[in-house]
């Protein structure tokens, strides 16, 4: 899952986690914890041990650039300054500069190596011509709907080399001229023509426009609706194993499977009513990454929950984990509304709303939509006419969210709050009749490039291939999701 990932520089940790289907890194929300929920998994460790207690080994990684840094008493002035120097900061940093337009990023920690996994369909790389950032991939992946039924897709899929992804978008930021400025942005103050920005080192910098680049927890991008997201958390270990069962050609997308909690009662009407997966990328025989996750729920599913499951998921599959090489600790706000659309700051990433409502997806989709975004900005920045103020923040706003892409939003939207209402059965049933469609459908729908027309014919499709129950499902469970999603896309398009 891209699943699960974050697209920006990193942010807190959560206290003592990727897309990419559906993962990001954790901002620092806090995660409610009870003292029965201490209580009993402290009575599951105790009879059973786990790997809670292992110490990830790998150690924080910083690239070797000699960077040039921005000079803040120069008379340098950017065009543009990018906040955040995660996947999504250095792609739109590389892009825009290809247009001879000044661009500066501002990160305390420019050179850190981000801390998820990124999971991408194959294709989606190829089409951006990123695949050799690929440092494995699988030719298939499956689906456990149940105990009983396993989906096999025919769609390669593949994890991200973090390394290679932010060596090549730092070697191209740097050959397009782009600079850096390492501090942390405090305040960010708007003039009629120029931003800016306040940083923790005292300096001052001032641009045309600043792109917020740096997450979730970002409090610079405004929005004029309440934030009511969805969440998805997930618990994440790259771990050296004794064995796993998994198939080595096959990367195991979502583990529907419960029989792992049936001697535990307690766990087990939790994970009926809201359920959570097993997302499994097998390296080789002795090292996997395995996460446990919830797809979408609110509130957010407690955190200790979480570990729990998985627990006594490893303990019923005969995994022992021998070294933990890396933990991630995940929560993506998922769906919710869109920022307000213009405002004097742009955004990129989390924080603007790109991430799949439906699945958590974003790394793949930032890559594809930086370009996009850039070349709004470079037909305002980069003409003769220098296009600046209100207009400059309208373009580049509306060329990252035109109408029609805000409306394919809200469908997906519509199919977040749907999930939401779908306990672990539901769950099965709209995933498996999902998965039944045209495969140009559902690659369609995971990776964010159907239409409107074309996602009003999946549903009619995937009401044709759901069973009677998950007919029943949409009928009975549907009905708000789309009246609120109707208003929605009304409101849009006046």
């Amino acid at each position: 899952m891209d699943t699960f990932v974050s697209l920006f520089s990193p942010p807190p940790p959560l206290p003592t986690k990727t897309s990419q289907l559906f993962h990001a890194s954790s901002p620092p929300f806090s995660l409610p914890k009870t003292h029965h929920s201490r209580k009993r998994f402290s009575r599951v460790q105790s009879k059973y041990g786990n790997f809670l207690d292992l110490k990830p080994e790998s150690k924080p990684e910083v690239l070797d650039f000699d960077l040039p840094r921005l000079d803040p008493s120069s008379r340098f002035r950017s065009d543009v300054i990018i906040i955040g120097t995660g996947p999504a900061g250095l792609r739109l940093a590389e892009q825009v500069s290809q247009y001879g337009i000044k661009v500066c990023c501002v990160d305390p920690l420019p050179l850190s190596m981000w801390p998820n996994n990124y999971g991408v369909w194959v294709d989606e790389f190829e089409s951006l011509e990123l695949e050799s950032c690929l440092d494995k991939t699988w030719p298939m992946a499956c689906v456990h709907i149940d105990d009983n039924k396993t989906k096999y897709l025919d769609r390669p899929y593949g994890r991200v080399s973090r390394k290679k992804l932010k060596n090549l978008l730092m070697e191209r930021c740097l050959s397009n001229g782009v600079k850096f400025h390492q501090a942390k942005v405090w305040k960010i103050e708007h003039k009629e023509f120029e931003s800016l920005i306040l940083c923790d080192d005292g300096n001052e910098l001032k641009a045309s426009l600043v792109v917020d680049a740096s997450g979730f927890a970002s409090n610079f991008v405004e929005y004029n609706k309440p934030r009511n997201h969805g969440y998805q958390i997930a618990h994440g270990i790259l771990a050296e194993v004794e064995g796993h069962p998994f198939d080595l050609d096959k990367m195991l997308l979502m583990d529907w499977r419960d029989s792992h909690l049936g001697n535990e009662p307690y766990l087990r009407t939790g994970n009926s009513r809201i359920p959570t997966f097993l997302y499994a990328m097998p390296f080789d025989s002795n090292l996997v990454f395995l996460e446990e996750t919830s797809l979408v729920s609110r509130p957010v599913l407690p955190y200790m929950e979480i570990k729990k499951r998985m627990v006594a998921r490893l303990r019923h599959l005969g995994i022992r984990v021998k070294r933990i090489l890396e933990v991630e600790k995940c929560l993506i706000p998922m769906g919710g509304p869109l920022p307000r659309i213009p405002q004097s700051v742009m955004a990129i990433g989390g924080t603007s709303g790109i991430v799949h409502p439906s699945t958590g997806y974003m790394v793949a989709r930032t890559m594809a939509l930086a370009p996009i975004l850039a070349e709004a900005i470079a037909e305002c920045l980069g003409s003769s006419r220098m296009i600046r103020g209100k207009s400059l923040h309208q373009r580049a706003w509306n060329g990252l969210w035109p109408i029609e892409r805000r409306c394919v939003r809200e469908y997906y939207s519509f199919g977040m709050e749907t999930l939401l209402k779908l306990d672990l059965n539901g769950t099965r049933r709209f995933f498996d009749a999902f998965f039944d469609l045209d495969p140009y459908y559902w690659q369609g729908f995971l990776s964010s490039r159907l239409s409107l027309t074309e996602l009003a014919l999946l549903s009619l499709s995937l009401f044709g291939h759901a069973s009677f129950l998950s007919r029943f499902d949409i009928v009975s469970k549907c009905p708000a999701p789309l009246v609120k999603m109707i208003g929605n896309l009304a409101l849009e398009t006046m």
